[in-house]
């Protein structure tokens, strides 16, 4: 109490202090500009608009959904996961970069556009999809009607009324993206003079011999390179250096943790038993559920779609018999086969998926979806239904998935149109909601076998696993910085790996299962830090090290020196090959004389093009060519510095075309390449001006 009374005054101002950095810095917060790190919600920005990682994931769901469903799948992949977030992003970027161009510009759709992109003369092809009549390829004015009629009932919350808003949102944005795209395209011409260039340059000969003297004459080891060497180089070629991303590069020990003797022996005996069991199992299905690894559903497989050692073996097979077990791959499996028949080879069908997390339920779902199937049953039109009810990116194409073989869908799903006949209408249940199925055509037929398949993976043990673990551990321990790092790997003989120039966004590694914890910590570190874990991929444990950051915009001739190490040496040896062949061509009166001073050879080359730079038995020559092209006949060149070596020349002669009586039909083949390419690289241009800033490596 007395060290309290005689401190008191110190501790209350203290304590004030202490308060006021507390306001301060949640006042910062609260902002969300935390003076020690970007923004943690910020997933990037986009022209000075910011991207919340909130509503960036729920795009990244939203697509995850819909692959899942396009894929057949359940789960997906770190690759395809990485896919989908890319693909996302993208997306993002290309929305916010439009929407500004065209507040900018003022374009917009009208009340009455829409109105006329829905029941005009020229529907939209979206609308004409939906309410079109097959036979007459024209809209059905009459069912459209309705609907609309019907939706003007609909209450504004309903999920029928938010379905077409969102489906009249979608057209609004296709039509300005239209507009847009065909301001770009307008702006795109080809004069007449460019199109006989072109034209020219597509179809006259040159004819000519060369020397030259190649670079690979000159070993490395006969060239001392120079500071002034690399920075001639560097600045002459500064535009290359360009960094359009952040990229950094770490370096890598792994502790190897693939099964042992002792596990393969283990896992062996295992299967053995499983062997004996599953031949007099009584319940398939739940013995696979049970024992599988990868537990592959029960069906009918076409021939081709298992593992060929596999494959040959089930398709000889009769029913009942029992095969394995086979290795393959990294596991060992077992295949009962439990029928063969003739079924369709592929099938077209359509669906209309009910989600039943928006409906309250599956009982609710199901009766929804037999509702649907009933009014279809008494001649309601099928694409409608799926525009107006269904869930999925088929919605928009009237529900059809098109043709496809065995495989391609999930089992239930599958079972339901390979097991029925063309016309059926059916309701079932898969792990993406409730479907009502349309059987539109079955096409082909073929042997077919259903098959039950149980696996088990060559997997270490988690003993194997521990004393993998224990190596990086203890490596880690010792590893405090780079030093130790680079020391320790030379005492303990360790093979040192290099990421190089790593992404952020990169989903993948050469050699490295699923890096991306790697990768994120490698963009959190700082150069020369060590790991501060050990990092789990599949059966390999790594610890790495930061070893280069490469950020964005132009690199240092530091960051750039062994990597242009190459081109310097050539250039080196293009400067003593250039003074050797202008020697040599001093007072020559042939390209003859010049190659016997040389002890060199002539070349002819017949009827060489502009357009296709190639010189035969070397490779593409872009100086080389468009110097011959531009040269006189029976002239001695001077020295022409090239990919390959160091060339002179002497033109023959050139070939004239014809002459071209059609210049707009060449006019318009340039043109349509422009509008392939001018979409691309109108947003491409748009990208680089809007100063993208890239913080996905924090959350993916």
């Amino acid at each position: 109490m007395g060290f309290l009374r005689n401190r008191a005054g110190v501790i209350i101002v203290s304590l004030i202090g202490l308060s006021i950095v507390a306001f301060l810095i949640s006042d910062a917060v609260r902002l969300g500009s935390p003076f020690w790190s970007a923004s943690n919600n910020q997933v990037g920005e986009v022209a000075g608009e910011t991207i919340d990682i909130q509503s960036f994931n729920a795009k990244v769901e939203e697509n995850t959904n819909n692959f899942k469903q396009q894929m057949g799948q359940s789960s997906l992949s770190a690759q395809m996961m990485a896919y989908v977030v890319e693909n996302t992003w993208n997306q993002t970027v290309s929305k916010i970069l439009l929407e500004k161009e065209l507040n900018l510009l003022g374009l917009q759709v009208g009340k009455t556009e829409l109105n006329d992109m829905i029941s005009g003369k020229n529907p939209d092809p979206q609308v004409l999809q939906a309410f079109g009549n097959p036979q007459t390829g024209q809209i059905n004015r009459d069912q459209l009607n309705q609907f609309l009629n019907n939706i003007e009932k609909e209450d504004a919350a309903s999920p029928m009324r938010q379905q077409w808003g969102n489906f009249l949102l979608n057209l609004t944005q296709n039509r300005l993206s239209e507009k847009y795209f065909n301001l770009v395209k307008n702006s795109l011409y080809v004069t007449t003079l460019e199109a006989r260039e072109d034209y020219q340059q597509r179809n006259k000969l040159a004819s000519f011999k060369y020397l030259s003297l190649d670079y690979t004459s000159i070993p490395d080891q006969q060239i001392k390179l120079t500071d002034e060497d690399f920075q001639d180089y560097y600045e002459k070629n500064k535009y290359r250096f360009n960094n359009k991303v952040e990229t950094r590069s770490f370096e890598y020990v792994v502790f190897d943790a693939k099964p042992s003797k002792a596990d393969s022996a283990e896992i062996n005996a295992k299967i053995v038993k499983l062997t004996n069991d599953f031949r007099v199992s009584a319940n398939d299905s739940l013995f696979v559920s049970i024992n599988s690894d990868t537990k592959t559903p029960i069906a009918y497989v076409r021939k081709g779609q298992l593992e060929p050692a596999l494959d040959s073996a089930v398709f000889k097979a009769a029913a009942g018999t029992l095969l394995g077990p086979i290795f393959t791959g990294t596991s060992y499996k077992l295949a009962k086969v439990l029928d063969v028949k003739v079924g369709p080879d592929s099938v077209s069908a359509s669906h209309i998926l009910i989600n039943p997390a928006t409906e309250g339920g599956l009982d609710k779902a199901k009766a929804k979806a037999d509702s649907i199937r009933n009014l279809i049953a008494k001649g309601a039109s099928f694409a409608v239904l799926a525009k107006q009810f269904g869930t999925d990116g088929s919605k928009d194409k009237g529900g059809d998935l098109g043709t496809f073989g065995r495989g391609a869908m999930v089992p239930a799903f599958e079972n339901a149109v390979f097991n029925g006949k063309t016309g059926d209408l059916k309701v079932i249940s898969t792990q993406f909601g409730v479907h009502v199925i349309k059987i539109n055509a079955q096409k082909g037929s073929s042997k077919v076998v259903k098959v039950a398949l149980v696996d088990k993976s060559l997997s270490s043990s988690s003993k194997t696993q521990q004393a993998a673990y224990a190596k990086a551990s203890a490596f880690l321990n010792k590893a405090s910085d780079a030093k130790t790092f680079d020391e320790l790997v030379k005492q303990s003989g360790y093979k040192k790996l290099i990421a190089q120039d790593v992404v952020g966004t990169q989903a993948d590694l050469a050699g490295l299962e699923n890096p991306r914890e790697i990768i994120r910590w490698a963009y959190r570190a700082d150069l020369g830090d060590v790991s501060d874990q050990v990092f789990e991929t599949g059966d390999q444990f790594v610890i790495a090290k930061l070893s280069d950051v490469k950020e964005k915009g132009t690199l240092s001739l530091d960051q750039v020196k062994k990597e242009i190490e190459p081109q310097v040496f050539k250039e080196v040896k293009a400067k003593r090959l250039e003074e050797k062949l202008n020697q040599a061509l001093a007072g020559a009166s042939s390209l003859e004389q010049v190659a016997q001073k040389l002890g060199k050879s002539v070349m002819p080359v017949e009827n060489l093009v502009f357009a296709n730079p190639i010189l035969p038995g070397i490779g593409q020559e872009n100086k080389l060519v468009g110097a011959i092209f531009g040269a006189q006949p029976a002239k001695i060149s001077k020295a022409i510095r090239g990919e390959s070596g160091v060339y002179a020349f002497v033109v023959n002669g050139f070939s004239n075309p014809a002459p071209l009586l059609n210049p707009a039909k060449q006019k318009q083949q340039l043109v349509q390449y422009l509008y392939q390419r001018g979409a691309g690289a109108a947003f491409g241009v748009l990208r680089d001006q809007a100063d993208v800033k890239d913080y996905r490596v924090k959350f993916f």
